[in-house]
């Protein structure tokens, strides 16, 4: 295990095209102090490791000051670390540790809402006529004391909250304890623009925003239509909360946000960080996408949620994904992933095996677009069975057992035998048990294993930068043949033939025309016989040939 460090760190301005992003969820990543909870000076003694990978950059989801009631994404002081996590020291030493790796850091911005511990809604709340009275989104009861309207919250009941100090309701799409923001109040804005600022001048690469598209609502407040129970999905929520019965047209993805991503996109210019935003809309996702990176003045890229599906991808079912960005984000940018912690591990998700995780991982660093993965799903983890006495995501818990939770994916990192807790921490307890069948599949088990899965993700990351067709090339036109998907990518220096058998049985192709030569055999395993090409199942082929 290998990272080598840089003498001079860079970041162009358009580093983040084709980057290869590896997210870390702190309180599970590694645990320097002994209570159980991973922290800031964990991620620093791991970055080795990190870099090893050969991936561009990191992003950490949050670690600012907070109660903690959803895990740090309920945010009471933007600009300082949670003690558990550390202090703002401990935050340098990640950046300076990072960027001798040559490594960047982007770190999980969550401007949608706060916790109901933040100062902001404290003064807030106090009063209807105090300074920031206006800074979160509060509203009269109907004549009969119900709610305002219709909305609802992804964490299940109503998205409003009555409040007997002001006598009004306040907006919270997430938990009670997370108001919303108002983003038609102009010097909310400025104060989350000046965030972005604190971080940028830290040294931060860039930002994963969070819940992007909730931003702003409808000032009118008008109620959402019901959506037909045939139209209804649970990429955002589960199939058991009522939250999918609506057409969230009035609550989230209104127009009038472009309006802020511009101003912070011009604050992010200067430095040339970059942003990827979480669009959280089922029913407009790759609409949102286009509309959310289309041009310079936009965010950089968007996290699409379309690979990180509930059933196996078929390659139907990837050529219509990738039509569809074709034809509604043509000029945008969007960013991959599988797993991340929010969702089933993709393993267990898709009930993968060896070969198929491998094939995965390659089409990843194949397809058009930026790429996430999540911590552990280079070890090829699968999705951890948390005990409902265990769990501790508040999703889980109201929804057990339809629904269990966040915490399967989120479960300690596994580093070596140690100890019970696979060398996450040397204390007796991790905030989540680690997995039994984790400790199998540890990061120092996977090292001496010549046929571990970590060996093939430094592989596939290594061609995607050994090739820039891959990293920033145009894409052609995606077309299935007997369940194969084929597509090529080029720029103005190579083209790259990509034929990804997604079938338990051998397709037999035609083998492009041409000068064409395989890339690597451990990657792309196939053989050639008179103009034909032989995959077996779950096989990619990779080929590339240069253009004059």
């Amino acid at each position: 295990m290998n990272a080598q460090t840089s003498e001079t760190f860079s970041r162009s301005a358009d580093w983040w095209r084709g980057a290869v992003i590896y997210q870390i969820y702190p309180r599970s990543y590694q645990d320097s102090s002994g209570d159980g909870i991973g922290d800031l000076a964990g991620i620093v003694k791991r970055l080795p490791y990190i870099a090893s990978l050969g991936v561009d950059a990191i992003w950490i989801s949050p670690f600012f000051t907070s109660p903690m009631k959803d895990f740090g994404y309920d945010v009471s002081d933007y600009c300082d670390v949670d003690p558990m996590f550390g202090a703002l020291s401990d935050f340098d030493a990640v950046i300076e540790t990072a960027h001798k790796y040559n490594v960047k850091v982007m770190i999980d911005l969550v401007l949608s809402h706060t916790s109901d511990q933040h100062p902001w809604f404290t003064e807030s709340r106090a009063s209807k006529d105090n300074d920031k009275s206006n800074w979160y989104v509060w509203s009269d009861a109907k004549p009969d004391g119900t709610p305002p309207n219709n909305w609802l919250s992804i964490f299940g009941g109503s998205a409003w909250q009555w409040d007997a100090g002001r006598m009004q309701y306040f907006l919270h799409n997430f938990l009670t304890s997370q108001p919303d923001l108002n983003f038609h109040e102009p010097q909310v804005q400025d104060a989350l623009l000046d965030v972005g600022r604190f971080w940028l001048e830290r040294g931060v690469d860039g930002f994963r925003l969070d819940t992007i598209n909730f931003y702003t609502h409808d000032a009118q407040l008008r109620d959402n239509p019901a959506l037909p129970a045939e139209a209804r999905s649970s990429k955002t929520a589960p199939a058991v909360n009522p939250y999918n019965w609506q057409q969230h047209i009035y609550d989230k993805s209104r127009p009038e946000n472009l309006t802020f991503l511009r101003k912070l996109r011009a604050v992010m210019q200067p430095y040339n960080a970059a942003a990827v935003g979480e669009v959280g809309d089922e029913q407009l996702g790759l609409e949102i996408l286009g509309q959310y990176t289309a041009g310079d003045d936009m965010m950089h890229m968007c996290y699409a949620f379309e690979l990180l599906s509930g059933d196996k991808p078929t390659a139907e079912y990837i050529k219509e994904v990738m039509d569809k960005v074709d034809d509604v984000a043509s000029d945008g940018w969007a960013c991959w992933a599988y797993s991340n912690h929010d969702v089933v591990r993709h393993t267990t998700r898709w009930q993968l095996d060896d070969t198929a995780q491998r094939l995965f991982t390659t089409l990843m660093m194949c397809l058009k677009g930026s790429a996430c993965i999540y911590q552990g799903e280079e070890l090829g983890l699968p999705e951890s069975d948390v005990a409902f006495e265990d769990l501790q995501d508040p999703y889980g818990i109201e929804f057990w057992p339809e629904f269990k939770g966040r915490d399967g994916c989120r479960t300690p990192m596994v580093w070596d035998d140690s100890n019970q807790n696979g060398g996450f921490t040397s204390g007796s307890k991790p905030w989540l048990p680690v997995s039994t069948d984790h400790l199998a599949l540890t990061v120092a088990k996977s090292e001496t294993n010549p046929n571990s899965i970590i060996h093939h993700y430094r592989k596939a990351i290594a061609l995607r930068h050994a090739h820039s067709a891959l990293k920033t090339g145009a894409s052609s036109a995606m077309q299935v043949v007997d369940g194969c998907l084929v597509f090529t990518r080029t720029n103005d220096q190579e083209e790259i033939y990509c034929a990804f058998n997604l079938t338990d049985n051998t397709v037999t192709l035609d083998a492009p025309v041409g000068d064409w030569q395989p890339i690597d055999q451990t990657l792309s395993s196939v053989s050639s016989v008179d103009g034909k090409l032989n995959l077996g199942p779950w096989t990619p082929c990779i080929l590339h040939r240069k253009v004059s």
